[in-house]
């Protein structure tokens, strides 16, 4: 009889269902999922407790560590252990905010030594299209180092380090990915619609909703499909907020555009009516809107038009995000890596849904997006990053008490339903003081990831 690293006994939770299990761990894989009283020889057992259940480690492809150059406002050591605290064992890196901006092939090798011997969970990383790499042969080579994508903006990004792109420029951009099947992850707010709403800052969330309207993310929208459509490139449209980009989705992902989308807790839980004046904390861009929106985004994702969610983890100082209590001075970013699990099932459970979705959108489907078939899932084969998760337990959000850098999160003092107790990352229980984590590269082909050398 075999003996296994790690046999886990209880109910386990995958996008199929949920059912009773043993889980038998080897090796860093899971080498099986027998009946839960199967007779199992191991080296440790556990059986989990009444009120538990086994989930795959979660993937989340947005996040924003900004080591090196910002790291006061987040950095890698603080950035994965708020990931596995909340059940996260995968991340992607976005290439801003951090100075150098992950633009070059020197400026990714810049991040992966300042994440290298930081990282509790898994590390991938993106490149960014800006006008000044564009033929200049640094997306081919971000590309063939391993880079998951390209992510661009067509609006101003508030950081004069990443430029964002004209629609010539975007176009531009897509023939050279088409050329090698790159993916370009986009920023859609369209800076002509922006600019004929304009801004002059206050403490009414109003006012700031208000500047950045539905017509801006689903003009961009529709420029990204134009250009994806007669380039014939992969185009994926980050952190979607608004309901009005959602029949541009499913027109253009039935006539057969190469094109998917996400979005975000924040955008799927809070409410722009429950925002009250000078609580900056909540501004973001696009922007959180209201009850109805939220609706749509959830159908969205039942129908598959949204395939994935993820935390688009944006954080800074206290001090930038809350200058002045002016949602026009302080800097826009959702601090919700932690978070994102227990926000998501709170809101899921209230509206009937199960937790098996959930764990298809935010680690099966995710996986999928990145490429990953070495994990999203508990199945022989797939990487034993598994998490405990009490799906009935409550929590009151302290901001103090995250692993965030710093002490400001838009999720303070919502009660939350859902606890992560613990996470294993390849079979091994995650310990905040022996970082185990990897960088990771994009696979290639049907491979798994690699390890960065």
């Amino acid at each position: 009889m075999a003996v296994y690293d790690t046999v886990i006994r209880g109910r386990i939770v995958t996008p199929e269902g949920e059912r009773a299990a043993s889980v038998a761990i080897s090796g860093g894989l899971i080498a099986g999922v027998f009946e839960t009283d199967a007779a199992l020889e191991a080296r440790t057992e556990l059986v989990l407790a009444p009120d538990e259940v086994l989930l795959p480690g979660l993937i989340d492809t947005h996040v924003h560590v900004d080591e090196p150059g910002r790291t006061e406002w987040e950095g890698f050591a603080s950035a994965t252990a708020a990931a596995a605290a909340g059940g996260v064992m995968t991340i992607v890196d976005m290439p801003l905010n951090s100075i150098p901006p992950t633009t070059t092939l020197d400026a990714l090798r810049v991040k992966q030594a300042a994440a290298r011997g930081q990282a509790r969970v898994d590390v991938g990383f993106w490149g960014g299209a800006v006008p000044d790499n564009l033929g200049t042969g640094e997306l081919r080579a971000l590309h063939d180092a391993g880079v998951f994508g390209f992510k661009c903006f067509l609006a101003d990004t508030g950081v004069p380090e990443f430029g964002h792109l004209s629609a010539a420029q975007l176009e531009a951009a897509l023939t050279e990915l088409a050329a090698f099947d790159g993916l370009l992850i986009v920023h859609a707010e369209h800076p002509a619609e922006l600019a004929a709403h304009p801004y002059d800052g206050g403490a009414d969330y109003a006012g700031y909703l208000a500047s950045r309207p539905d017509e801006a993310e689903a003009a961009a929208v529709a420029m990204v499909i134009d250009a994806a459509r007669r380039t014939g490139a992969r185009v994926h449209i980050v952190h979607v907020s608004s309901a009005a980009v959602l029949p541009l989705l499913r027109a253009a992902q039935a006539e057969g555009v190469r094109i998917t989308g996400e979005t975000c807790p924040h955008y799927l839980t809070l409410d722009a009516a429950l925002i009250a004046d000078g609580e900056t904390a909540f501004k973001c861009a696009p922007p959180i809107r209201d009850h109805a929106n939220q609706d749509a985004l959830w159908a969205a994702l039942a129908d598959g038009t949204l395939s994935i969610i993820v935390s688009d983890h944006s954080p800074a100082t206290v001090d930038l995000k809350t200058r002045g209590h002016d949602f026009g001075q302080a800097w826009g970013g959702i601090a919700g890596l932690q978070l994102g699990l227990p926000a998501i099932w709170t809101e899921a459970g209230r509206r009937g849904i199960p937790l098996a979705d959930v764990v298809r959108w935010m680690s099966a489907n995710t996986a999928a997006f990145a490429g990953l078939a070495d994990r999203g899932g508990i199945a022989p084969g797939i990487r034993a990053d598994l998490v405990v998760f009490a799906p009935d337990a409550e929590f009151t959000v302290d901001a103090a008490a995250l692993k965030h850098k710093n002490p400001i999160t838009a999720y303070h003092g919502r009660t939350l339903r859902g606890l992560v107790r613990a996470t294993w990352l390849r079979g091994v229980l995650v310990d905040d003081a022996a970082p185990s984590g990897e960088l990771i590269t994009r696979p290639i082909a049907t491979s798994n990831a690699r390890k960065d050398g």
